[in-house]
């Protein structure tokens, strides 16, 4: 009897499965939340304050790190730091901005393929079909050789490659929501179309796009690391992480941190954006959590 009142005991002491996963998904959010967010002041402070102007060229060449230059300067005698910290304000412009075009976008065209006719459904998925076949960045390169290099054409080009994958799960969720009896109720009781979108289909779709857009974030944000590494992004004097490599990579066996700080800037932010991710799939998204 004692053994069996033990056991209960001991079973009752034990945290619940369900407990453990919520302090899991908060850890994991937590921890995106705060490599995104050093970023974030990092991209905030460099509007007020900088070591020096990133064009500053007045530094010995590849000075190592020093009080005078923490992270040393490049081949230029330009301050790596300062060149990071801008670096950062690019980064976050061009994850969001390039979400931002993607999700109105993909959004726009995943909607008026729920809504559409059979045929006009079926041409729009082999378009999105096609589209989703070529990896985002060799379409990002394609826009960016057609249209000019820049900062601005990056952001277009990023979130215009991403728009088929966006289109693609919204008609697909969009379709689900549609197959439901309560939104056959709401047409039957007058409800326009556009009160089934406001009313059922977003906030039906939304976690699982939110999700979706937050990992979309990193990869724009790597795609134009990529474009400015092939001198496909944003030009001199912006002080691209993607170009930092790329500048770095001749004199990486006698200034390594110039290779070494770009690389972790961009690993530090992606590996946040994807937790956010995660943390966000399972906070916001009930059919989809996980056991851990």
């Amino acid at each position: 009897m004692s053994a069996v009142v033990d056991q209960a005991a001991a079973q009752g002491a034990a945290p619940q499965p369900g407990v453990r996963r919520r302090g899991r998904r908060s850890v994991t959010l937590g921890i995106g939340l705060t490599l995104v967010g050093l970023v974030v002041v990092v991209a905030l402070v460099s509007f007020f304050w900088l070591p020096y102007a990133p064009s500053d060229t007045a530094g010995s060449r590849l000075e190592p790190p020093g009080p005078s230059h923490w992270l040393g300067t490049d081949k230029l005698g330009r301050d790596l730091l300062s060149q990071l910290m801008v670096g950062a304000r690019i980064a976050l412009a061009v994850g969001l901005g390039a979400v931002l075009i993607g999700a109105v976008v993909g959004i726009t065209i995943g909607l008026l393929a729920a809504f559409a006719s059979t045929w006009l459904d079926d041409t729009i998925s082999a378009i999105l079909d096609i589209l989703i076949a070529f990896p985002t960045l060799l379409l990002a390169m394609l826009i960016v050789a057609a249209q000019g290099a820049s900062l601005g054409t990056a952001i277009l080009a990023i979130g215009l490659a991403m728009s088929a994958v966006i289109a693609r799960l919204t008609r697909v969720l969009s379709k689900r929501v549609l197959s439901q009896q309560y939104v056959t109720a709401a047409r039957t009781s007058g409800t326009t179309w556009p009160g089934v979108v406001a009313r059922h289909i977003l906030p039906n779709i939304w976690p699982t796009l939110l999700v979706n857009l937050a990992l979309q974030f990193g990869i724009a944000v790597l795609a134009e690391a990529s474009l400015s590494y092939l001198g496909l992004g944003a030009p001199p004097p912006n002080a691209s992480w993607g170009r930092l490599l790329q500048e770095a990579q001749g004199t990486v066996a006698v200034a390594p941190v110039g290779a070494i700080a770009p690389g972790i800037a961009l690993v530090i932010l992606v590996i946040g954006v994807n937790l956010v991710a995660d943390g966000l799939r399972d906070v916001a998204d009930p059919t989809r959590r996980r056991s851990r």
